[in-house]
């Protein structure tokens, strides 16, 4: 069968269309404000035969587009070979297991078959980031967890709902192991109807166009995915490109984690080996393979974003080398940080190798940190427990064409941080500051963004702080002669005296009273290009606005300004630039 353009595109979109129904069903009738404001969920629709990735939503984190893909397959092949109940119309399956394609045990994975003549068609699943799951730390980002246990509960694939109906024994297990558990029924059915969404939806499409056609449609988009791909790696030089990115620490050992990367380009596509990168690491900052192979189709996926995003796109792409490291983690290894971290420095250590072959296309290293910050305690005006999480933006690399994103979401996705009217409305704090982060865009000829600087204060009752982010030792690496970007910072005020966490960005379980605060500052992207080439007007702007502090603007930039009119002063620039181009640092 040989389906015509037209209808090949209308198809097309229609698959993107009910994903993206089901990423905004999600969001909308969820509770929690993770999932209903920040939109840190994603939805697709997977193979029936091997869970080879179909469609996904536009607004759905581009993490979990390895993950579910994974985790999917993973389900299928379990039911062949017996280990979990075969399917039947109306059931959902539950997963959050990290070794059975997840990411950590916070981002939990519905699936759920369509059939269609008693037969599976495809898979529609969703991934939703609960609040809690339990463990030794309220929101479960555990900064010096040892064992996949004391990060919460780990759920393998069962079925949640039966037919229709909510299996209310396995529901009960769940919530007697979680904080806040009342809450947790509207996430869960919010997460269930975004899949009902996605069949009716579905049913509408194969009904208009007939499941045969659906179904070559879905092969032939495939293909051609593969095929633009290909086509695109064609702009890179055959040969081998080589990067390291680094992880602070493990929450657990002070000293840096090593992410190795040896790009090769040939006639097949694109190997990424990671052969040398650390060992498998005591803390919980270790990555598991669906999360790594994910992190390297995310990267190549910011490069390459109009190349359609199913299984044919990542074909061309082979991933070796993590056996026996800390990124192809084996059970009991702790897994807290690996999507929200760990994920972000492979997609860095991808984008560090390939802006050499592909400079009008790779920017400088993002911010690489989701900033995760969590809060649990109890409100005693409200006479309840509760988990805050907050995530954060901070700067993306500049690049070839303009200056990178100030507060730009995290490399992983397009979630976002909930406004702060609703943290303040939902849970007893006050935000005293939330700004640009000063002085933190690397700099270049095109600078990097600028992180995010916000400081909030506990209201009332007590609380526990932790803290899993990332790019506190090293800031985000500049390129072809950019500056690196600005360090994450940390700073804890107990009862007025300010204490910054050993590991720099990571902790857990730091206590709070009333009237103490937490004060985060994240990394500002890393620069492109030669700093001493930029407008000298365009650095200006930034001191005008107390984006830069005018003597830092002069030490990277050498862009003298003058005080009365904060404009550069053309003719000591011009010399200051001549003596920093003679006696480099």
């Amino acid at each position: 069968m040989t389906v015509d353009p037209v209808t090949l595109t209308v198809i097309q979109a229609g698959l993107q269309q009910v994903c993206d129904e089901m990423d905004l069903s999600f969001s909308r009738a969820a509770f929690s404000p993770v999932i209903a404001e920040a939109n840190d969920r994603s939805d697709g629709i997977y193979s029936a035969t091997d869970g080879a990735l179909i469609a996904q939503g536009n607004a759905g984190l581009p993490v979990f587009v390895g993950t579910m893909q994974y985790s999917t397959r993973t389900l299928i092949q379990m039911i062949k070979d017996g280990m979990v109940a075969p399917p039947a119309p109306g059931d959902i399956y539950i997963v959050n297991d990290p070794y059975l394609g997840g990411t950590h045990l916070m981002d939990v994975r519905f699936a759920m078959p369509v059939f269609r003549q008693s037969k599976i068609f495809c898979w529609l699943s969703n991934t939703g980031h609960w609040p809690d799951t339990g463990g030794a730390v309220p929101g479960g980002f555990s900064a010096s967890a040892t064992a996949v246990e004391q990060e919460g509960l780990r759920i393998p694939p069962v079925k949640l709902f039966k037919q229709g109906v909510l299996d209310q024994e396995i529901f009960s297990i769940i919530k007697s192991n979680i904080r806040v558990a009342e809450q947790r029924i509207g996430d869960v059915q919010a997460q269930a109807a975004a899949l009902l969404v996605g069949q009716d939806r579905l049913a509408l499409l194969l009904d208009r166009y007939g499941d045969a056609t659906v179904s070559e449609t879905i092969k032939e988009l495939n293909s051609r995915a593969r095929l633009q791909m290909l086509d695109a790696l064609c702009d890179i030089v055959p040969g081998e490109y080589p990067s390291t990115a680094f992880v602070d620490s493990d929450g657990v050992v002070n000293e840096p984690l090593t992410i190795a990367l040896k790009v090769t380009r040939d006639d097949k596509g694109l190997t990424f080996d990671f052969e040398g990168s650390s060992p498998p690491c005591q803390g919980p900052m270790n990555s598991v393979r669906a999360t790594t192979l994910s992190s390297v189709y995310l990267a190549m996926r910011h490069i390459f974003p109009e190349v359609p995003m199913n299984a044919g796109a990542f074909a061309p792409f082979s991933v070796v080398g993590i056996k026996g490291t800390f990124l192809d983690a084996q059970y009991p290894r702790p897994v807290s940080g690996c999507a929200a971290e760990v994920s972000q420095r492979i997609a860095e250590a991808v984008f560090v190798a390939l802006v050499p072959a592909l400079p009008d296309r790779v920017t400088a290293a993002p911010a690489g940190t989701s900033g995760n910050f969590a809060l649990g305690g109890f409100d005693p005006e409200k006479s309840r427990e509760y988990v805050m999480y907050q995530i954060s933006g901070g700067g993306y690399g500049g690049n070839a064409d303009h200056d990178g994103l100030a507060n730009g979401c995290s490399t992983i996705g397009i979630s976002k941080a909930p406004p702060i009217e609703i943290m303040e409305q939902a849970f007893p704090v006050l935000y005293h500051r939330y700004a640009l982060h000063e002085d933190s865009a690397g700099a270049g000829e095109h600078r990097g963004g600028f992180g995010l600087d916000y400081e909030i204060e506990l209201r009332r009752g007590h609380a526990k702080a932790s803290f899993v982010m990332d790019h506190g030792r090293f800031g985000p690496k500049g390129a072809l002669g950019g500056i690196d970007g600005g360090v994450n910072r940390v700073t804890v005020v107990q009862n007025g005296s300010p204490y910054v966490p050993a590991h720099l960005s990571k902790e857990q379980d730091v206590p709070l009273s009333s009237g103490d605060r937490v004060r985060v500052q994240t990394p500002g992207g890393g620069g492109f290009g030669d700093p001493l080439e930029r407008d000298p007007n365009l650095v200006s702007e930034d001191v005008r606005l107390g984006r830069y502090r005018a003597d830092t603007a002069q030490d990277l930039f050498g862009v003298v300004i003058e005080q009365a009119t904060c404009k550069p002063d053309i003719n000591a620039t011009h010399a200051l630039r001549q003596k920093m181009r003679a006696t480099p640092s």
